[in-house]
């Protein structure tokens, strides 16, 4: 009986203890709930941290990110090094630079006031022209009118020196065009060809060169003649092909023109070139002016005298005839 007694009373003792564990056990769990254990590491505890204002969505600070925003999140699993940042993320660091802004370009100093100007008339008008034909800006006849021709010719001269571009003439633009140039002669104020050189002596004229606009060019007398409606008004001394490579016979007219040309088949300078048939043309040649007639030239028609065939080259135009003969 007394066994008994003893039995029942441990089997008491151990269930009152256990009790007083298990309640233990829950109290301890109700206090601590929801936070973490101290052994246990939280990567947020190193992290950023986020900032919300009220009544406004939240903004970035140096070491955080928005919230709200998913596409703003990162997207790699952050380290569990505390303390790291993804090498890609972008850091908002002060730079010591000062911050660049391109600079505008100023572009070409203002235009003075206009001394000369579209519209006005004069022997002064006739002298700018004369000034810029020399230096190529300018072609045809000169005249007392400052008209669209000058007015281009103004703007091209000023567009080249990084001068304002106004097809008027300021001050400066008179002061670079007269250091560039000369003083026009009488022949060239009143658009008289270029005295003669002499040279050869030319035949008879063709009949073929008696009416209209013709470059009449004779092989006896190596002469070429610009004829308009019978009278002579310009002869120079020509050079012709060689025998492997002559210069065509016939009539024929000026297919086009090419100021400044440069032969795509022999690399040689062809300046004032009036192409008359497929590759021959009449033009200046350094060559021709520099060693006559020791030489000749690949078909063209070769003039030795730069000045008369410049002014040639303003006086025809394309159609005009072509006549190459023997007298």
């Amino acid at each position: 009986m007394k066994t008994k007694l003893r039995i029942a009373r441990r089997i008491t003792v151990v269930t009152v203890i256990a009790a007083l564990c298990s309640v233990l056990a829950y109290g301890v769990g109700w206090a601590v709930r929801g936070e973490k254990l101290p052994w246990e590491h939280s990567p947020q505890a190193d992290g950023p941290t986020r900032v919300h204002q009220p009544g406004a969505q939240a903004t970035d600070q140096p070491g955080t990110r928005p919230i709200g925003n998913p596409a703003a999140e990162p997207s790699d699993t952050p380290s569990d090094t505390p303390g790291d940042t993804p090498s890609d993320e972008p850091r908002d660091e002060p730079s010591d630079e000062p911050s660049k802004t391109p600079s505008k370009d100023p572009g070409p100093p203002p235009a003075g006031p206009a001394l000369f100007s579209p519209g006005d008339t004069g022997p002064q008008v006739r002298e700018i022209q004369a000034r810029l034909k020399q230096i190529d800006w300018f072609s045809g006849d000169v005249t007392d009118k400052y008209g669209p021709v000058t007015t281009e010719a103004v703007r091209g001269f000023q567009a080249k020196r990084g001068f304002e571009v106004t097809g008027e003439v300021d001050r400066r633009t008179l002061d670079r065009l007269e250091a560039m140039t000369r003083e026009p002669t009488r022949a060239e104020l009143t658009n008289q060809p270029p005295p003669s050189t002499g040279g050869n002596t030319p035949g008879p004229l063709d009949a073929r060169c008696q009416t209209g606009r013709v470059l009449c060019i004779d092989k006896s007398s190596r002469t070429l003649r610009w004829v308009v409606d019978g009278t002579v008004r310009k002869t120079v001394d020509v050079r012709f092909g060689s025998a492997e490579l002559p210069t065509r016979e016939g009539v024929f007219a000026i297919q086009r023109k090419s100021r400044d040309h440069v032969s795509t088949l022999y690399h040689t300078s062809m300046p004032y070139a009036m192409f008359f048939s497929g590759g021959q043309a009449v033009h200046y040649s350094p060559d021709f002016a520099a060693h006559g007639y020791n030489g000749a030239s690949h078909g063209c028609v070769n003039v030795r005298d730069q000045g008369a065939v410049a002014w040639l080259f303003d006086q025809v135009s394309v159609g005009d005839k072509v006549v190459i003969y023997w007298s």
